[in-house]
C-alpha cells in the first residue's frame, strides 16, 4: 500500500513570482501534482519541474469547471495515491479561498495538510498601488468582505466603511452597482473615496480612483475586468488630487 501524500495548501500571492514565500516556491518546485485556480499567474506556474503535472480548476463568475466538493475529493484522491499535491491559490489560502474547507475534507479523510500563506490579494494590490490600508490621520481600522455572494443585498454591512475606516472588497466588479447603492443606502456619503486595483502587483495592473457614487460608472467606462478589487475609504485619496478635486466639486 502506498504511503499517503501530502496536501500543501499554497499561497501564490496577487500574482508577482517575486511576492511568493520561498516556501511556497520550493514547494511549486519539487511538485508532483499542482492543482490551481485560475488566478494564478502562469510565471508562478513556470516555476515547476518538467515533470510536474498540472490540474486547473478555475472558477469563473457563474461558471466552475469543477464543484468545490469534487476538489476536495480530487485532492484527497491524489494523495491517498501516493503523491504530495500542490494546491495553489491566488492570495492567501485562508482569504476567500476556500482553504478552510479544503484543509477539512483532509483532516476528515485523514490526509497530512499543511498551510503555506501567502500575501493576500488586499495587502498585495494596497502596497503596489501605494495605499496604506491603516494610515494614523485616516483610518484604525480595516474590514474585508467579499461582494460576489448569495444574499448581498440582506448584509449588514453598515459600520464597516466611513470615517476613520477602511472597506475592501473581494469580487466587487460585477456587483459594482449593488455595492455602491447599498453603503449609500446604509449611510455612506456618495463622495467617499474609492479606488479600483487591477491585476494589482502585475505588469498590466492598474489603479482607478474616484468617488463611491460613481464607482458603476467608473468600471463600466474603464471596462474593469477580474481580478480587481474595490477598496473605500479616505486612505485612497491622500495622494491623489483628482479626487480631491472631484470630491471638492460633488459639494458644489
Amino acid at each position: 500500500m502506498a504511503k499517503t501524500g501530502t496536501i500543501y495548501l499554497v499561497g501564490a500571492g496577487p500574482g508577482d513570482p517575486d511576492l511568493l514565500t520561498l516556501r511556497a516556491a520550493r514547494l511549486i518546485n519539487r511538485a508532483q501534482i499542482i492543482v490551481h485556480d485560475g488566478l494564478v499567474e502562469p510565471a508562478i506556474l513556470a516555476l515547476a519541474g518538467r515533470d510536474t503535472r498540472f490540474i486547473s480548476v478555475a472558477k469563473r463568475r457563474s461558471q466552475h469547471t469543477m464543484p468545490q466538493d469534487d476538489i476536495n475529493a480530487l485532492l484527497v484522491r491524489e494523495a491517498r495515491a501516493g503523491r504530495d499535491v500542490v494546491r495553489l491559490k491566488g492570495g492567501d489560502p485562508l482569504v476567500f479561498g476556500r482553504g478552510g474547507e479544503e484543509a477539512e475534507a483532509a483532516r476528515a479523510a485523514g490526509v497530512p495538510v499543511e498551510i503555506v500563506p501567502g500575501i493576500s490579494a488586499a495587502n498585495g494590490a494596497a502596497a503596489a498601488a501605494q495605499i496604506a490600508l491603516t494610515h494614523r490621520d485616516a483610518s484604525s481600522m480595516v474590514t474585508f468582505v467579499a461582494g460576489q455572494c448569495k444574499g448581498l443585498t440582506e448584509q449588514d454591512w453598515s459600520g464597516l466603511a466611513g470615517k476613520g475606516r477602511t472597506l475592501v472588497i473581494y469580487m466587487g466588479v460585477k456587483t459594482a452597482p449593488q455595492i455602491a447603492e447599498k453603503l449609500m443606502a446604509e449611510g455612506l456619503a456618495p463622495d467617499m473615496p474609492v479606488a479600483v486595483i487591477e491585476n494589482a502587483a502585475r505588469p498590466q495592473m492598474r489603479v482607478l480612483r474616484g468617488l463611491l457614487a460613481g464607482l458603476p460608472e467608473l468600471v463600466t467606462r474603464q471596462r474593469v475586468k477580474s481580478p480587481a478589487l474595490i477598496v473605500i475609504g479616505e486612505v485612497t485619496a491622500r495622494e491623489d488630487q483628482s479626487v480631491a478635486q472631484l470630491a471638492a466639486e460633488a459639494v458644489l
